[in-house]
């Protein structure tokens, strides 16, 4: 008893430890390759627990060797937008300008339950408030309202706005995301007529978004990046 007493003690602390070294993110927030090897360091944990016969090693081994896979692929996947695109998918619009594209929420197998429940939450109970929506790689929703739905601001007290979808993300790390390119749209010659304006060269920007109104948004890296 005082053997799997011990042993319980030492893999939670492993635990603890591999889960910060992984992270901080909630459940619902995590990505299918952070759930799946969550999973199974939870399941590799109990076995030296079930069986005091196996050596300590055989769950403490596994268990770093998951964590620090982890650990390089969120690594690969900061400087690859294509292995994360590989390993996690991509954000899907399922409603835009005020539409809901049924096509793609047939191709994500998303009903119209799982839709009004996610805008429920964010407190939007009428689904014609909607202008644009977008279902997260971790199945979340993100919705954005249209102008005279959207809580007022001081801002937008003394002046009018029009239904306008938000930002779209156009460079991540110096690459050029050409969905997001689109979405804004905007053509590659429109992009590089902005960065001449405000002479920066591609490579050294870190993030950039656009709006349809022209509007746009340029983080150059730092040093550190």
């Amino acid at each position: 008893m005082a053997v799997i007493f011990i042993r319980a003690v030492i893999l939670y602390l492993l635990l603890i430890f591999a889960v910060r070294l992984m992270g901080k993110r909630q459940i619902g927030e995590l990505q299918p390759t952070e759930l799946a090897i969550t999973i199974l360091i939870s399941n590799l944990a109990t076995l030296p627990i079930e069986d005091p016969g196996d050596p300590l090693l055989v769950g403490i081994i596994p268990i770093l060797v998951l964590a620090g896979l982890d650990v390089l692929m969120s690594q690969l996947q900061f400087k690859s937008r294509g292995i994360r695109k590989l390993m996690c998918g991509t954000p899907a619009v399922i409603i835009r300008d005020g539409v809901i594209d049924q096509a793609k929420m047939k191709e994500l197998r998303f009903t119209i339950d799982d839709l009004t429940e996610s805008l429920r939450i964010q407190g939007i109970f009428n689904i014609d408030e909607v202008q644009y929506a977008v279902v997260e790689t971790t199945g979340a929703v993100s919705a954005y309202q249209k102008y005279k739905n959207q809580p007022a601001t001081n801002e937008s007290v003394s002046s009018f706005g029009a239904d306008v979808n938000p930002p779209c993300s156009i460079v991540d790390n110096g690459k050029v995301i050409s969905e997001g390119l689109d979405e804004a749209n905007l053509v590659l010659s429109d992009m590089y007529n902005i960065l001449h304006k405000e002479n920066i060269e591609l490579d050294k920007i870190f993030f950039m978004s656009a709006a349809k109104d022209g509007e746009y948004i340029i983080i150059r890296k730092t040093n550190k990046g």
